[in-house]
């Protein structure tokens, strides 16, 4: 997929929209910048975690845990399901996935 290009004939309508997507966008990278949320996204891509296990995985406390699902529940990049007293979180669609595969192909892969 090609990037836009801006003319002088864009239209003020298309760059509204541009504007919009850049403010969605740059919102859900912050929502990731952070190593904590990274991680638990990275553990979330293979499937639906408890905090509990996300605690054990990640060797932190329940309250930074906690802190950081909250903001990416807000963002709407991860969804929670309660079963009894637990809390289970899964990625809300395929977008941290997607860019996850890149980070890992730019920082983490072995090539």
């Amino acid at each position: 997929m090609a990037l836009p290009r801006f003319t002088p004939d864009t239209s003020d309508e298309d760059l509204d929209r541009m504007v919009d997507n850049a403010t969605t966008a740059s919102n859900f990278l912050k929502a990731i910048s952070h190593e904590g949320r990274l991680m638990i996204l990275c553990h979330l891509v293979t499937g639906e975690k408890s905090v509990t296990e996300l605690e054990d995985l990640l060797s932190a406390r329940q309250a930074a845990v906690s802190q950081q699902l909250s903001r990416l529940r807000l963002e709407g990049l991860v969804i929670p399901r309660r079963d009894g007293k637990a809390i289970y979180y899964r990625l809300a669609d395929d977008r941290p996935r997607r860019i996850l595969e890149v980070v890992y192909e730019l920082f983490c892969s072995q090539d």
